[in-house]
């Protein structure tokens, strides 16, 4: 068993956890969380949850589900089609009260509503599939929706690290080579083109403490790329703000 498979056991058996809930998107970062959740030997639900899913996502996706159950007996693979859920959401809304990024972040809280049903009725926890760079450098998520979760098994590893760490566990080929992209925009946006630097890359800048004036224009470019996002999705990262009752 894996070291983060370990600590995922160790969790649900002190806190009595009797399933794990994971998304999966046919990207190596939730293909890795749900192999190590498997590991564990607790009931684990794999989850695929479309909305107008590109082709190649959801294939790959499926393909991976369908080889969890194959090697785990404690694996159960649900497609649940949200699309229906997403049209239906969207058109109580104006087109003053909805833009692009507001239904892509809405497409997201869907699919965590729908893992917290599933988890609440299977008395589980819904395990996070964040890596470190995603989680804690450029804050590359949604709000209550795929941050949204009960523990995260990889947000202390690198998406390089993720990456080796699915070649050691047999993961497919496809997936471990496939652009990453959050999936939630018509088109086939990656990662790097709404980001505008690739994770190795960011990596880099979340490393980066050395002298800027011996830099190359585009590791200027990226580690100005690393702080824009930072600052600007700081508030995903920290936590949400109290007012103080002061006893007067």
């Amino acid at each position: 068993m894996h070291k983060i498979s370990k600590w995922i056991l160790d969790y649900s058996r002190k806190n009595k956890i009797k399933s794990l809930v994971v998304g999966v998107s046919g990207g190596i970062d939730s293909a890795v969380v749900s192999t190590l959740c498997c590991q564990t030997g607790i009931e684990t639900y794999i989850i695929s949850m479309p909305i107008h899913q590109k082709k190649d996502q959801l294939e790959r996706a499926t393909l991976h589900c369908k080889w969890l159950q194959k090697k785990f007996e404690n694996a159960t693979f649900l497609e649940i089609d949200l699309t229906e859920v997403f049209e239906s959401f969207s058109s109580l809304f104006s087109s003053t009260l909805k833009t692009d990024l507001s239904l892509a972040n809405s497409r997201s809280r869907l699919r965590m509503t729908t893992l917290y049903q599933i988890s609440s009725s299977k008395g589980g926890i819904v395990v996070g599939t964040g890596n470190k760079v995603e989680d804690f450098g450029v804050g590359f998520f949604t709000k209550y929706g795929d941050g949204g979760v009960d523990i995260s098994p990889i947000a202390d590893l690198t998406k390089t690290e993720v990456r080796k760490l699915g070649s050691d566990l047999g993961i497919d080929r496809s997936i471990i080579e496939a652009k990453p992209t959050d999936g939630l925009w018509e088109d086939d946006r990656s990662d790097e083109d709404q980001i505008g630097a690739s994770y190795p890359e960011l990596e880099w800048a979340m490393d980066f403490n050395g002298n800027k004036d011996l830099l190359s224009d585009r590791e200027r470019e990226v580690l100005s790329i690393y702080k824009k996002f930072n600052k600007s999705n700081k508030h995903k990262m920290k936590k949400i703000p109290i007012f103080k009752n002061e006893k007067l």
